[in-house]
């Protein structure tokens, strides 16, 4: 047996030619767009400046360390 529950809203406030409807439909478009470009930044890898700095500095001392230890004989 289903009951329905008799709600105070109206649900047509919700169709798309309702300012709510409307609203939710900015909102979801704009939540998509977001998603797909995430995905965008993310599939193409892009390096901040910050992150090559970092990089190269770990890599500079890891040469660094490196020629400590095996120093070239003269």
């Amino acid at each position: 047996m289903i009951i329905f529950i008799n709600s105070a809203i109206d649900l047509k406030i919700f169709s798309p030619r309702e300012p709510i409807g409307i609203l939710i439909l900015l909102l979801g478009l704009i939540f998509t767009g977001m998603i797909f470009y995430i995905i965008y930044a993310v599939s193409t890898n892009k390096e901040s400046l910050e992150d090559k700095k970092i990089r190269t500095k770990k890599e500079f001392l890891q040469q660094e360390k490196i020629g400590k230890l095996f120093p070239k004989k003269k």
